[in-house]
């Protein structure tokens, strides 16, 4: 096997909203085997899950329910590393998130659980408590639209420049007219990112 992609999805959304792109990305990425969980806790408004709850969420508080939500998070990656016989091949193992995904995906990387080969965060923040160790051979991708009305595109920019900061390889595409969502555009180049790092 080639490598492993990861998909986490946004709040109030489940695996199968993302699982598309990993049938969209197969005929570029041969030999590559996709997963795309649910996230561990049900969303409080409605259908779905959550990787952590936005009730009563601030900016003060954000990464404390971050961090609180690490353990639930490492269960679900290690229980997918081990089905697919990945758990001692991070470096063919590539993160992919969107939104709350992205939080939680960057969060691996600036607190250095999973020295991964790659992770690419769409439309995401960096929103980890601090100290932050980062695994330094974990490069990242970030892809923002400008026209986001959720999270703000300065997210992803800060972001990429305290990453930079620490060290980490960063590349960040913002796509003008993009809202919250994932582009044609960017679903290409992130499939282009995840050939390179399994390649």
């Amino acid at each position: 096997m080639a490598g492993l992609v990861i998909l986490l999805h946004g709040v109030g959304s489940n695996g199968d909203d993302l699982a598309g792109l990993g049938r969209h990305w197969a005929a570029q990425l041969p030999g590559v085997s996709f997963a795309s969980p649910d996230a561990p806790f049900h969303f409080e408004h409605g259908a779905g899950y959550q990787w952590f709850s936005l009730a009563g969420i601030t900016a003060e508080n954000r990464p404390a329910r971050v961090a609180d939500a690490r353990d639930a998070f490492d269960r679900e990656l290690t229980s997918i590393l081990e089905q697919h016989q990945m758990l001692d091949r991070l470096d063919r193992v590539v993160l992919v998130g969107f939104s709350q995904g992205s939080i939680m995906a960057l969060d691996t990387l600036v607190s250095g659980r999973w020295p991964v080969a790659g992770i690419v965060a769409f439309s995401g923040r960096l929103s980890s408590p601090l100290p932050y160790s980062p695994a330094l051979n974990t490069p990242v991708l970030l892809i923002h639209g400008i026209a986001d009305g959720v999270i703000p595109v300065a997210e992803s920019e800060v972001a990429a420049e305290r990453l930079r900061e620490l060290g980490v390889q960063v590349s960040s595409d913002f796509e003008p007219g993009t809202g919250h969502t994932i582009s044609a555009r960017g679903a290409q180049r992130a499939a282009a990112f995840i050939a390179a790092r399994l390649a």
